[in-house]
């Protein structure tokens, strides 16, 4: 379960992935732009089912925390099955790592932390379809919360890569995620939380206290 094409990751540069200008413009995205637009979005979700569709609060905050929860699931599953897929073929290869091997190679490369901004809306639209059908009106704190957990995400992804690993309870979210990208591609998964990699068993391996603090030290040292 392979995605990356460099045995060492590098620190600098940018690697260039399309040949037309255009959708390679489109790799690249400011942190901020994803965050401002979920948030958007999120709340004029949760004004919406309030104001014009009348959920009382504590049933938009249950919808809520729901969808914050499922999509701890669904980031899960995204990074295990989908973006380390098994690069049986070249074509796999290849979207394998436009869509996450190149962050292996090049993890601190900033601008491609984030999904670009017109995938965002694309992802967003498409899911409010498809959860509106499943869930109904339930869709407005559902799809909140869910939106707001890849936000989260997103900013937990941003600071693991962009900071030092901070003395305080989120130390264990760098660590986890520096073993993924430098000891064990094949487990810790799970980047704003661990917890699926607890319940399926891909949390890292044990290994010595002297290997323990080298990764702990930041992720891009």
């Amino acid at each position: 379960m392979e995605s990356t094409k460099l045995k060492r990751p590098k620190h600098k540069g940018s690697p260039k992935l399309f040949d037309n200008p255009i959708l390679e413009k489109l790799t690249h995205t400011h942190i901020s732009l994803p965050l401002i637009i979920f948030g958007v979005i999120a709340v004029a979700l949760i004004y919406y089912g309030i104001i014009e569709k009348g959920f009382e609060a504590p049933i938009m905050v249950g919808l809520f925390v729901a969808g914050l929860f499922f999509f701890t699931f669904v980031e899960y599953i995204m990074h295990r099955y989908l973006y380390h897929i098994p690069a049986t073929s070249e074509r796999k290869k290849k979207i394998s790592y436009t869509m996450h091997g190149v962050h292996h190679d090049y993890p601190k490369d900033k601008s491609r932390l984030a999904m670009p901004p017109v995938l965002s809306l694309v992802v967003a639209t498409v899911l409010f379809i498809i959860y509106r059908a499943v869930l109904g009106d339930y869709v407005f704190g559902f799809l909140a919360g869910f939106l707001i957990g890849y936000a989260a995400y997103l900013a937990v992804h941003y600071s693991v890569h962009a900071f030092k690993v901070p003395n305080n309870f989120l130390k264990i979210l760098w660590q986890h995620h520096s073993i993924h990208h430098y000891r064990e591609s094949d487990r810790a998964f799970g980047v704003s939380s661990p917890l699926w990699d607890h319940i399926f068993g891909t949390m890292p391996r044990k290994t010595t206290s002297s290997r323990k603090t080298a990764v702990g030290k930041s992720i891009d040292d």
